[in-house]
């Protein structure tokens, strides 16, 4: 899809990387936390025509504070937001205590996302979430996440096989009357990649379901019923090879989130006109 000016600017959370063990004191500012944008997701929006920028993250103990800056300037600075992929959410965000250590999340993140996601949908600009994202997407409006899909729902597909990564797929079935049924006309089902253990257990408030894993109910995409344009899906967009026939065609639903943010653009500019 061709760029189109003026080019929108769609921001991205931060993925964050912590080091494995403990970093030298060096008495001063310097640390190995790493925040960064996955080069799968920058393409898959620069495929769309959009610019990607990386909203990095902001918690108590950074050196940077919320204090010292507003994440509404990041939400009236660009055309939407999507959020990427990546650590589990933790239980703890939605009052549970993690069944195991390695399912304990990331609170740090959680925290930031859930008031980047706020900022957005205040100022009107659209949100895409992508695997983690439709968790935290979930959470943050009330529903809650199965922690452990093999764990509490033992008669489900194997939603995630680290042995083949993106190469696993599944049956997806897109749900009549919703809207991303609307945007695949005549496609009841489709083959996505599927590299998840955690799930939504109970939906959140104000939502629907667009899509779900026929074979055991697993929901696959969510979309909020308010006005502001807030969609996600369970599975990775970004992972679909150009011209792959094989699954499902994330094209339409890419460019109808990318419309949104435009039209949202345009009535910001005539509001403050």
């Amino acid at each position: 899809m061709p760029f189109t000016k003026p080019h929108l600017r769609i921001g991205v959370s931060a993925r964050i990387y912590y080091p494995e063990g403990p970093v030298l004191d060096l008495g001063g500012v310097w640390t190995k936390t790493l925040h960064y944008l996955e080069q799968s997701v920058a393409h898959w929006l620069l495929r769309g025509g959009a610019l990607p920028m990386m909203v990095p993250a902001v918690d108590a103990q950074s050196v940077t504070t919320r204090e010292d800056f507003n994440l509404r300037d990041y939400a009236d600075a660009l055309d939407g937001l999507v959020l990427q992929g990546g650590n589990d959410v933790s239980p703890h965000s939605y009052g549970e205590q993690p069944l195991q250590p390695a399912w304990a999340g990331d609170a740090v993140r959680d925290r930031h996302e859930m008031a980047l996601l706020s900022a957005f949908i205040d100022a009107g600009k659209p949100v895409f979430g992508i695997c983690r994202g439709l968790q935290l997407i979930n959470v943050a409006f009330g529903g809650t996440l199965l922690q452990d899909i093999a764990t509490q729902r033992p008669e489900a597909l194997a939603h995630v096989n680290r042995g083949h990564y993106d190469r696993n797929h599944h049956t997806v079935e897109l749900l009549p009357g919703t809207r991303l049924a609307e945007l695949y006309p005549g496609q009841a089902r489709a083959t996505i990649n599927s590299i998840h253990h955690q799930a939504i257990k109970d939906l959140a408030p104000g939502f629907c379901v667009e899509a779900r894993c026929p074979d055991d109910g697993i929901v696959e995409a969510v979309r909020h019923r308010g006005s502001t344009y807030l969609a996600a899906v369970q599975w990775h967009p970004e992972f679909h090879a150009p011209g792959d026939a094989e699954v499902f065609d994330d094209g339409p639903m890419l460019a109808d989130f990318l419309r949104a943010c435009r039209v949202a653009r345009n009535a910001a500019g005539s509001s403050s006109a």
